[in-house]
């Protein structure tokens, strides 16, 4: 589902439904399951190993948010950061599928070093995903955002 990369991340993280999860990162996101049991299922999130635990629905996080560029960021949450045409076809997947954002995809940091296309999107428990694709992929950690 990605380049090759030399170094994967882990995440596990809460749900509160596994088919529901099954139908959202597996479905919905394309991400291929592997591993699984009763109570977590594991995800290739683009080329990333993501685990479901299931976890009572009292027992999910709540999210707190922060300002970033005229919107109110989830504190907690993860995606991927997607080639931009990767991201201009999941965007449109996603509309197509009805999907409620909880950002709009749209321009961060229009005009200006590091700016990024984005979109938020909260998974059936409630978790929130990210993805962002950069015009200038060299400037992903970029400190200087100044046009």
């Amino acid at each position: 589902m990605t380049d090759a990369l030399s170094t994967r991340f882990h995440l596990a993280f809460p749900v509160s439904d596994l088919e529901d999860a099954r139908e959202f990162y597996a479905g919905l996101l394309g991400c291929p399951t592997g591993r699984e049991s009763d109570h977590w299922i594991d995800f290739d999130f683009y080329g990333h190993q993501l685990v479901a635990h299931l976890v009572a629905p009292e027992a999910m996080p709540a999210v707190a948010t922060n300002p970033v560029d005229g919107e109110d960021v989830p504190a907690m949450h993860f995606g991927a950061v997607l080639h931009w045409e990767q991201w201009e076809a999941l965007a449109a997947r996603l509309r197509e599928a009805g999907m409620a954002f909880v950002i709009e995809p749209q321009l961060r940091f229009a005009g200006r070093r590091g700016e990024q296309a984005t979109l938020f999107i909260r998974d059936p428990a409630g978790n929130h995903l990210e993805f962002k694709a950069f015009r200038d992929e060299s400037l992903l950690f970029a400190t200087d955002l100044t046009p």
